[in-house]
């Protein structure tokens, strides 16, 4: 016999909030929808609170408009997170009809959250950058200024000295994409490590320059891929400018003052259920030595960890084919130097898949610990 239950309440008033109610009175049945990015089309991430389940039912949320979402094919193999506490996220039964997202969860508790990727929230991140000054030995280089006047903090973990590798890594150009800060946070964990005779082999060669948020505008409304002015960051390295894509101009500048000799973008894609890097190949100046310096990247990484692997990415631009509004491809051209985007998936890695988290806030991180001994192999052949 089916209970009739009262009807629970949805909020998405903090951070990466992401969702409109359409109809919450049936409990078991709540009809939701995605809010599209400000002055954008685009429209996937989603982040709420539902308040008032009942315990030991199961409460099914409809995402009555993901068939229309900006990667409807996204949904297939995909389930959605959600925690108790905010902090310890799980995968729950997600399915996915062709127009309708239907995320189902047995409550445990009165309260979850619901995200479609574990969040990575403003304060976490101010904590971030506390720790990166404190206990990770960088300093704050710059801090830029986003649209809505946020800040986007440039840190460096060398004293540019002269002869230094400048190996710069960036992250979460598209706001969505959370699990790009969480592998920032492995990157700045790992920082803080006594002893690491890797670790001190890099820094001995190279200043890192990391730039842990791009986009805290859109990260902050909940936007999938675009700024607070709808401009997709990372279509935007052709022709930034301070009114629509301050974020980009002023990470631009950055790199023209200090130079750049490897330029890793750290991404999240949303079908691909691998981890994986796109290259230069397209780029006009596209030589046999950056050919090399990728092989030896993508080799070294994909012996490190089983979470990485070569088969499975993007289609390979053709010679000359290259977008060059991208970042990657702007900044290897610009500095003719080994850049790579780096994607992770917003699913699970099907080479090493966990049925409990799938890819996670956690698996990012790890992964960010093992590119560094990645860069540390590399660092002395890229000029």
């Amino acid at each position: 016999m089916t209970v009739a239950l009262t009807s629970i309440k949805i909020s998405t008033n903090f951070d990466s909030g992401n969702i409109q109610v359409l109809d919450a009175s049936d409990a078991h049945q709540l009809l939701l929808a995605i809010k599209p990015d400000t002055r954008s089309q685009h429209f996937q991430w989603f982040h709420f609170k539902a308040e008032g389940m009942y315990v030991g039912h199961t409460h099914t949320f409809r995402l009555s408009n993901a068939g229309q979402s900006s990667y409807k094919h996204a949904w297939s193999g995909y389930n959605a997170v959600a925690s108790y506490d905010h902090i310890n996220w799980f995968r729950v039964p997600t399915r996915f009809d062709g127009e309708t997202l239907h995320i189902s969860l047995e409550s445990r508790e009165k309260q979850a959250w619901i995200a479609y990727f574990e969040p990575y929230s403003r304060d976490r991140h101010d904590g971030l950058i506390e720790q990166a000054l404190n206990r990770a030995g960088t300093q704050l280089l710059a801090t830029g200024k986003s649209v809505e006047g946020r800040d986007i903090q440039l840190l460096r973990r060398g004293k540019g000295r002269e002869g230094q590798r400048k190996v710069w890594i960036i992250a979460q150009q598209h706001p969505g994409e959370h699990m790009a800060e969480w592998f920032m946070e492995g990157i700045i964990e790992r920082l803080q490590q006594d002893g690491d005779d890797e670790l001190k082999q890099l820094l001995a060669t190279a200043d890192l320059y990391l730039v842990p948020n791009m986009n805290p505008d859109g990260a902050f409304h909940g936007h999938l891929r675009t700024n607070a002015m709808g401009q997709d960051l990372n279509r935007a390295w052709q022709n930034a400018s301070q009114e629509i894509s301050p974020e980009v101009l002023f990470v631009q500048q950055q790199m023209e003052k200090y130079g750049v000799d490897l330029f890793l973008d750290i991404h999240g894609d949303e079908e691909i259920p691998y981890v994986f890097t796109a290259g230069c190949e397209g780029n006009p100046g596209y030589t046999p030595r950056i050919e090399q310096l990728e092989k030896r990247f993508r080799s070294h990484l994909s012996a490190l960890t089983r979470d990485f692997q070569t088969a499975h990415g993007y289609t390979r631009d053709l010679p000359g084919q290259a977008n060059m509004t991208l970042a990657c491809n702007s900044v290897g051209e610009k500095f003719d130097c080994l850049s790579l985007t780096l994607e992770m998936p917003f699913k699970d890695n099907d080479d090493a898949p966990n049925a409990h988290t799938g890819w996670s806030g956690k698996r990012s991180m790890q992964l960010g610990k093992d590119v560094l001994s990645t860069v540390a192999d590399i660092v002395c052949v890229l000029r």
